[in-house]
């Protein structure tokens, strides 16, 4: 994995915080996209953050969110899953959703080891 330049840009000049594997691979795939890419977002709180970052990068199709934000409610977790985000929570974190957000809630870790396995691929 290569740091992103500061301001690396996707359609519309928008600015996602992580693209991986690169910006350069990312502007390489089809406008249809490509199996090995994957974005994060970082957002302290969701609140109305989340639909921004899944406009960040239009070639990929399941987004993903850090936040800090303890329990979001039910209703806005299914929004996100529905609209193709997952969800990145801390582990420590996720004691502070209902047992069924708890069952879709990714930690960093689970993030992690998807960008590896797509690096391996």
């Amino acid at each position: 994995m290569k740091p992103e330049p500061k301001g690396a840009t996707t359609e519309h000049c928008h600015k996602p915080d992580f693209l991986f594997p690169d910006v350069a691979t990312y502007h390489a795939a089809p406008a249809s996209g490509a199996p090995g890419l994957l974005m994060l977002g970082a957002k302290s709180t969701c609140k109305d953050g989340w639909r921004r970052v899944l406009a960040e990068a239009s070639k990929i199709s399941r987004k993903h969110l850090l936040t800090l934000e303890p329990g979001i409610s039910e209703p806005q977790a299914e929004q996100m899953d529905v609209s193709g985000l997952q969800l990145v929570v801390p582990a420590p974190l996720h004691a502070t959703y209902t047992a069924a957000q708890q069952g879709w809630l990714w930690n960093l870790g689970q993030f992690l080891e998807e960008v590896s396995q797509h690096q391996a691929a």
